[in-house]
């Protein structure tokens, strides 16, 4: 399994969460043709970037203590 540290998980957090903000966008645009394959996507991208954020925002916490 791979180890992430800290600031890895917030990173990918990040990233997770920008791609759950630019997916609607560009669906609302009607330059991606929304489906709902790929509103699932962005609503679960944004989710899980949210969690894996937070997840690293506390280890990162938990590890200057």
């Amino acid at each position: 399994m791979i180890s992430l540290g800290p600031a890895n998980l917030m990173i990918l957090g990040f990233i997770l969460l920008v791609i759950g903000f630019i997916l609607p966008f560009v669906m609302v645009l009607r330059i991606v043709e929304p489906t709902i394959a790929l509103n699932f996507i962005a609503y679960i991208s944004s989710v899980m970037g949210l969690a894996i954020g937070l997840l690293g925002i506390a280890s990162h916490v938990q590890s200057r203590k």
